[in-house]
């Protein structure tokens, strides 16, 4: 048993290191143009990917469990928000380390969420959760191609979000039964590609 446990520590840092290294090419630019584009965003950015998962991570871990859906809900109405305002020309300059920063923010909640002394209040971390799910929704408006649907092309990232957090919520569930070591592994795989993403775009 104690072998099984090594290996799996040892494959949980190797899959960290892997991720880590190939996160600052994690989100190439592309043009949306469809409900079907909107759906494929998420998952084609390991920046979007982390965020979405994360957030469903933490609210499993540190909301109560009648208000799990809070984070999941905050992050996706900051998220149409942030989509909404490229398509009235409000774009914040250095967008792309922005939303690097907020993956390892998201990564730090994670942390913090099982650390009782590094604990934040629930509406601190839920405004955090709020601030990247803005940064993360201006990256997603700005990538409309012009002329095309914004309602589809929401319509399909907005669905693939929900998806992820729900897959964060089901995970964080699992994880929270005892397995710590995995906790801090998946925790610190988020906050690592995060800083990785982060140096690949300064």
């Amino acid at each position: 048993m104690q072998d099984l446990k090594t290996l799996s520590r040892r494959a949980a840092f190797a899959a960290l290191a892997l991720l880590a290294t190939g996160a600052a090419q994690a989100h190439p630019g592309h043009d949306g143009h469809s409900l079907v584009d909107g759906f494929l965003h998420p998952f084609a950015g390991l920046d979007h990917l982390l965020a979405m998962a994360a957030v469903g991570l933490w609210s499993a871990a540190e909301l109560p469990a009648g208000r799990r859906l809070a984070g999941p809900a905050v992050f996706l109405a900051m998220l149409l928000l942030g989509a909404v305002l490229p398509q009235f020309g409000l774009l914040l300059p250095g967008l792309e380390a922005g939303v690097a920063v907020s993956v390892v923010a998201l990564g730090v909640l994670m942390i913090a969420a099982r650390q009782p002394a590094l604990r934040l209040p629930v509406p601190v971390g839920l405004g955090l959760v709020g601030l990247a799910a803005l940064l993360h929704g201006m990256a997603h408006g700005a990538e409309l191609a012009v002329g095309q649907s914004f309602a589809a092309y929401a319509a399909g990232f907005m669905t693939a979000s929900a998806l992820l957090h729900g897959a964060g919520l089901v995970a964080g569930g699992w994880l929270q039964a005892g397995r710590v070591w995995a906790w801090r592994a998946t925790a610190g795989l988020v906050g690592a590609s995060g800083l990785a993403m982060l140096a690949g775009r300064l």
